[in-house]
């Protein structure tokens, strides 16, 4: 099986559990019967040794509530209610000093950790960029696959019925959580090798609204200090007075979230904040790292690429 089938498999695969929706249009061969792809199948929770309660001892919930799956290897979770957050650190002498927290998507009921968490982060490593990856807590579904499957198609299709306008499906926790995590990077700071000053986020779908939702909800100080919005809704919002730089990147035949003429980089540009977009010809919905055969496999080195121009790759010198 070539890489461009694998990843539109994959990615269907991912698509029909995280979304129930039908598979999404990739470059390649035409898109099978939904009903014939991989389905998910259960898998043994991860060890997951180096994963942090991200509330210390006062963290809620148990790892005893989650459901793992996997389909063509690519592990998701359900049903998270104690978050964590893992970090995925650089060599020493690699560092740069700055700090990335992970969201992966999954329509606040699931968490797709290989596709948008651990690969991203340790790519994000890989280039000298602290990577957190945060689990944060979902909204509940049943343990059983298939009526999970058509209890979160039900949840999508009734949160996304106005492409105008953001998504009625949210879950406050995970803004509450990834709040957590930039606090508790910053905290740690010095263990860890980061700049407190230098402490951003990325996520992907629904992890890209719970980016968007904190820096809207957090106070001065709190907030992340740059966000990567990646294939989140490109609607309206009300930009805060002290928002951080974004950076912007959805497929142009995105599914879900249509580009609307992209509003919320106008509403970035009429608040004169930072904001870059990368608009890709094709990818549609959940790319992650990118589709063999288009240009969505640049985008984390596009993303890497604005942090260093906006200076976060080098120690704070007033930015």
């Amino acid at each position: 099986m070539t890489a461009r089938r694998m990843t539109f498999r994959i990615g269907a695969a991912l698509a029909l559990a995280l979304i129930g929706a039908p598979a999404m249009a990739q470059p390649g061969p035409p898109p099978q019967d939904p009903q014939a792809m991989p389905a998910l199948t259960p898998a043994t929770a991860p060890a997951e040794p180096d994963a942090l309660p991200l509330y210390g001892a006062q963290t809620p919930g148990s790892a005893a509530s989650e459901v793992w799956s996997q389909a063509m290897g690519e592990r998701v979770v359900r049903n998270v209610t104690r978050p964590t957050l893992t970090p995925v650190l650089p060599p020493s002498g690699k560092a740069t000093g700055a700090a990335v927290v992970v969201a992966p998507g999954g329509a606040f009921m699931l968490l797709a950790m290989d596709h948008e968490g651990w690969r991203i982060a340790q790519r994000l490593a890989d280039r000298g960029i602290a990577a957190f990856v945060l689990k944060y807590r979902l909204l509940p579904t049943p343990r059983d696959e298939a009526a999970a499957g058509q209890m979160m198609a039900q949840k999508m299709m009734a949160g996304l019925r106005d492409p105008n306008a953001a998504p009625t499906l949210q879950d406050p926790d995970a803004t509450a959580d990834a709040l957590a995590a930039l606090a508790m990077v910053r905290a740690h700071a010095g263990k860890w090798g980061v700049d407190p000053h230098r402490v951003g986020m990325i996520g992907f779908s629904a992890g890209a609204m719970t980016v968007m939702n904190t820096v809207l909800a957090a106070r001065p100080g709190e907030g992340p200090d740059f966000a990567g919005y990646i294939y989140g809704p490109q609607v309206h919002e009300a930009v805060p007075a002290n928002a951080p730089p974004l950076f912007d990147a959805i497929a142009l035949n995105d599914p879900l979230f249509p580009s609307l003429g992209f509003p919320v980089v106008g509403d970035w540009l009429a608040a004169h904040a930072g904001v870059e977009l990368h608009a890709y010809q094709r990818g549609s919905h959940g790319f992650g790292l990118g589709i063999p055969g288009t240009t969505t496999t640049l985008m984390l080195d596009e993303f890497t690429a604005w942090l260093a121009m906006n200076h976060f790759l080098a120690p704070s010198t007033g930015h």
